[in-house]
């Protein structure tokens, strides 16, 4: 990380003394604390993400979803191909 925000955040007792004991069996140190909520975020981010893709996509039947990731695939390989 070359620049940092700061958050401010709040948490219960609980959770601090969970994470805080959890990062200690796992050999982190006190920075770590930050790169594991950085990267906790970055996956929630990604599972919400993914999950309203897959809401978004319920009633589509699975054989013109595989046909639209191929043809999506097929492109993005041309695209690369071409560049290469």
């Amino acid at each position: 990380m070359n620049e940092t925000v700061r958050w401010t955040i709040k948490v219960s007792p609980e959770t601090d003394l969970s994470l805080r004991g959890y990062l200690g069996a796992q050999g982190m140190k006190k920075g770590d604390l930050s790169r594991f909520v950085e990267d906790a975020v970055r996956w929630r981010m990604l599972d919400r993400t993914v999950q309203g893709i897959k809401d978004r996509n319920q009633d589509i039947p699975a054989e013109t979803l595989e046909a639209m990731i191929e043809e999506a695939v097929r492109e993005v390989r041309a695209t690369y191909d071409a560049k290469r």
